[in-house]
C-alpha cells in the first residue's frame, strides 16, 4: 500500500476515534473535548477500514464453530459453544454503523451521490452481519440518539432493510455525485463500478440466506449475479500494511510466540488431506502449517491436542501465508463466494450451469491461493471433485465453499442452513450441556445491551433460530 495511502488511514482512524466516541446510542455521555463533527472523507475511510475488522471479528468468533479452528485446550468456551459475552463486537458493529449514519446524511446533504450509495452498502454489510448472529437487534432507533433504551426490529423485517438498502445504493452509485470517492476508499479506491457490483452480489448472498422460507426466489438471486463480480479483480478486500498487520497475521505471530490461537480443526485438516474425502486438496499446505515433522495434525474441537506425536504438536496459522501474511487483505466479498452462490442458486433449475458455477468456484479460490496450474488439474480431475452433472450433489458445493471461504463468517450463515452436514462433522467433545447434542444457532446478547437495555432485549437461547435458519 502506498505511503499516501497509510497516512490516510491513520489520519483518518484518529479523526474518528475522536468524533464518534461519544456519539454511538449506547453512549449517553458526551465530551466536551472532542469535535462532534467528521469530514465525509474521514468517515468513509474508517468506515471501510473498519468494515473489514468486523469482519475479522466474527470470523474469529465463527471460526471455531464451523471447525476452521479449535482451541489447544480442552473444554474451551468457543470451542464447546458456550453463551460467550461478546460486547467488544457489538460495539464495534454499532460503532461503524454509527458513522454510516452520519455518512448517508452528510452525502445527502452534498449530493455526494457515490459516498452515499457506498455507506448505504456497508450499511447493508454492517447490519446485515449483526442480525445474522443475534437476530432482531436494534436499528430503527439505534442512531437518533433520542434513547438510550432503542427497540429492537425483528430480523426479518431488517431483511427488507437490507436488501432495500443495497437497491438504493446502486441506484446512488449509477447516477452523477458532487464529490468523487477517490482514495477515501480502502475496499476499491473509488472504483464505482466496482462498488455497484459489489452490491449486487451482496445482494445474492443475503437473498440466498432466505432458502429455506416460503419468500425465496433463486431466480432473483441469479439475477443479481449477472451483474456482481466478474472475477478474483473485483473481490472486495482491505489489504494491511507496515503499520497494521492483518489480525490473523497477528494471531499466528502470536502463536509463535506461545500466546495461544489459530490452531486448526482437525475436522478442516481431515477434510483436505484425503481421509474424509478422497481427494487430497493441494490448498492445505498454502492454508495452514505442518509439524515440525511435516505433518497436518488437527485439534479435535472440544476436546484439546491432548497427547500426540512431538508431545502435541498440532498445525496451526503460521505467518506468512495467504491468509497470515502481515499485509495479506481481509476479504470481504470474492468471486469464489460469487460462483458457489450461482451453483446453489442455479441446481434445481439449471444443474449444468451450477455445476460449472461449481467448479469455476473452486478454480477462482485455487488462483487467488497461488496454487500452481499442475495442481489445479490434477484436483478438478478427480472423479470425486468433478464427478460430473449426473452425479453433482448440492453436497458438493456446500463442501467446495466451506473450503473457499476459510475464516469468513459466511460460513456460520452456509453451516446453520445446512444443518451442518459437512461430512464427518460431529458436535465437539465436552459439548456445553444446554444446547441438548445440537449445534449452536445463534449468539447470546452481550452482557452490555442485556445490563443497559434488558427491558428490550429478547429471550432467546443457543438454539433459538433467526428467521431465515428455520
Amino acid at each position: 500500500m502506498k505511503l499516501i495511502n497509510i497516512f490516510k488511514i491513520s489520519l483518518g482512524v484518529a479523526i474518528i476515534s475522536m468524533a464518534t466516541s461519544c456519539e454511538t446510542y449506547l453512549d449517553v455521555n458526551e465530551n466536551p473535548n472532542n469535535p462532534q463533527d467528521a469530514p465525509i472523507s474521514g468517515l468513509m475511510t474508517n468506515a471501510t477500514y473498519e468494515t473489514s475488522l468486523n469482519v475479522y471479528r466474527i470470523g474469529s468468533i465463527t471460526s471455531n464453530y464451523v471447525q476452521y479452528l479449535a482451541s489447544p485446550n480442552p473444554g474451551t468456551s468457543s470451542d464447546i459453544m458456550e453463551p460467550i459475552n461478546y460486547s467488544g463486537t457489538w460495539f464495534s458493529l454499532y460503532d461503524v454503523m454509527t458513522d454510516l449514519t452520519d455518512l448517508i446524511r452528510k452525502a445527502e446533504e452534498s449530493g455526494a451521490n457515490h459516498h452515499l450509495g457506498a455507506g448505504k452498502v456497508l450499511m447493508a454489510l454492517n447490519l446485515g452481519m449483526t442480525v445474522d448472529i443475534w437476530g432482531s437487534v436494534p436499528y430503527s432507533e439505534g442512531f437518533n440518539f433520542t434513547s438510550v433504551t432503542p427497540v429492537y426490529d425483528n430480523d426479518q423485517q431488517l431483511y427488507t432493510e437490507i436488501l432495500s438498502l443495497l437497491d438504493q445504493a446502486i441506484a446512488n452509485l449509477s447516477g452523477p455525485t458532487s464529490i468523487s470517492i477517490g482514495g477515501d476508499d480502502f475496499i476499491f479506491n473509488g472504483n464505482v463500478s466496482k462498488w455497484i457490483k459489489f452490491a449486487n452480489m451482496l445482494k445474492a448472498r443475503n437473498l440466498l440466506h432466505t432458502s429455506g422460507s416460503a419468500s425465496y426466489n433463486p431466480n432473483e438471486v441469479l439475477t443479481a449475479l449477472s451483474n456482481g463480480f466478474t472475477a478474483n479483480a473485483d473481490d472486495a478486500k482491505v489489504d494491511f500494511f507496515e503499520q497494521r498487520f492483518n489480525p490473523w497475521a497477528q494471531i499466528a505471530i502470536n502463536n509463535q510466540n506461545l500466546l495461544l490461537g489459530g490452531w486448526i480443526s482437525t475436522q478442516f485438516i481431515e477434510a483436505l488431506d484425503g481421509t474424509s474425502y478422497p481427494a487430497s486438496d493441494p490448498r492445505l499446505p498454502l492454508m495452514v502449517g505442518r509439524t515440525n515433522a511435516g505433518q497436518f495434525v488437527g485439534v479435535e474441537n472440544g476436546a484439546g491436542r491432548g497427547n500426540a506425536p512431538e508431545s502435541g504438536a498440532r498445525s496451526t496459522l503460521i505467518p506468512g501465508q495467504f491468509y497470515t501474511s502481515t499485509q495479506s487483505p481481509v476479504l470481504i466479498a470474492t468471486f469464489a463466494e460469487q460462483k458457489f452462490i450461482e451453483a446453489e442458486a442455479a441446481f434445481a433449475s439449471d444443474k449444468g450451469r451450477a455445476y460449472q458455477a461449481y467448479l469455476d468456484g473452486i478454480s477462482a479460490h485455487m488462483q487467488m491461493l497461488g496454487v500452481s496450474s499442475v495442481a489445479q488439474q490434477a484436483y478438478l480431475q478427480d472423479p470425486s471433485v468433478s464427478m460430473g452433472e449426473a452425479n453433482f450433489t448440492i453436497d458438493a458445493v456446500f463442501k467446495e465453499k466451506w473450503v473457499a471461504l476459510f475464516l469468513h463468517p459466511e460460513t456460520w450463515n452456509d453451516a446453520r442452513r445446512f444443518d451442518y452436514g459437512y461430512k464427518d462433522m460431529t458436535t465437539p467433545q465436552n459439548l456445553n450441556p444446554a444446547l441438548n447434542g445440537q449445534f449452536i444457532r445463534r449468539l447470546a446478547y452481550p452482557d452490555s445491551e442485556v445490563s443497559r437495555n434488558g427491558k428490550n432485549v429478547p429471550e432467546v437461547t443457543l438454539l433459538d433460530r433467526i428467521w431465515w435458519d428455520q
